[in-house]
């Protein structure tokens, strides 16, 4: 590790977004005031997955409580939740015929729930629209409110996400108001909420001065907690006001970290300099179980025929 690295490699150059399928994502986020996670956090990726026609929408609203270090999200009062958000995200989702989309959300502490049942809305009206897609929520750890917890799980999202973001050490440093141990505990109780019925998933940046010791630890604890899969990519600082990059992983590096998080048990690991924790690939998907699980269960209830 070095205490300043040298300017960005070459390895981190991205090409410049393009072509009609970018620019009927493009549109379609403008004409329906949709927010994405690719826009507000400067994401590298958004013209790959737009070019691609994906894209990872940000539910109740632009504006976060919370400031953390490494986040170029807006943060300030935010204004109310719009009702009509869950709506205008799955008919998103039936337009692009999405086979796997990713319903992300700021963090909103001035909400009693912290949005949870406008989360749970989202999932609910996507399945109603799309009863073929994977739906994946990346949540706030709802400041630790299992209740808030248990509205999401009960709308049965096929995939829960929720960012550790970085090694134990450094979280109060990364992740302001957030704490590490309350994030491993919530993937549990998310796992514990809806058994054989979800897959729990979380993410960590890299490149904020965290140890390889620390890292395989980070492992570890997400193991311990019930975790599956896993995302790990570089941190690329947003501003001069965010925290600085320590150091810039090798594409190398990346590749072999995701064959030890593979040995010590994760089913999925997504694993490089570009990766980020919304990132999702047609090579996973929930095990066909887990969705026949859902399914009878949402049968049962009367959610779907």
């Amino acid at each position: 590790m070095t205490d300043k690295p040298a300017r960005k490699p070459s390895w981190l150059k991205v090409k410049l977004p393009k072509g009609r399928v970018f620019k009927d994502v493009q549109n379609l986020v403008k004409d329906n005031a949709l927010v994405t996670v690719c826009e507000e956090a400067m994401c590298p990726n958004r013209g790959e997955c737009w070019s691609h026609g994906t894209a990872t929408f940000m539910a109740c609203g632009d504006v976060c409580t919370r400031a953390c270090g490494f986040c170029a999200t807006r943060t300030a009062k935010p204004a109310p939740l719009d009702p009509e958000e869950p709506r205008k995200i799955a008919e998103a989702v039936e337009h692009m015929k999405l086979t796997h989309t990713v319903v992300t959300m700021v963090t909103r502490d001035d909400l009693k729930d912290g949005a949870a049942a406008h989360i749970a809305s989202t999932i609910r009206e996507i399945r109603r629209r799309c009863p073929e897609t994977v739906i994946e929520v990346l949540t706030s750890d709802f400041n630790g409110n299992e209740d808030a917890l248990s509205l999401v799980m009960d709308a049965r999202p096929h995939i829960f996400n929720h960012n550790l973001e970085t090694v134990e050490r450094l979280s109060p440093i990364v992740r302001f108001r957030a704490q590490y141990r309350r994030s491993l505990h919530m993937l549990q109780r998310a796992l514990q909420m809806a058994p054989g019925m979800v897959v729990t998933k979380s993410g960590i940046m890299l490149g904020l001065g965290e140890t390889r010791e620390e890292i395989e630890r980070t492992m570890d604890d997400l193991r311990e907690h019930g975790v599956t899969v896993l995302t790990m990519g570089q941190y690329l600082r947003p501003s001069a006001r965010h925290l600085p990059v320590i150091d810039y992983i090798r594409p190398e590096m990346f590749d072999e970290l995701r064959e030890v998080a593979l040995a010590k048990g994760f089913r999925h690991v997504a694993s490089g300099p570009f990766i980020r924790s919304s990132h999702h690939d047609a090579n996973f998907r929930p095990e066909l179980a887990i969705l026949d699980a859902i399914n009878a269960d949402l049968r049962a209830r009367g959610e779907i025929q």
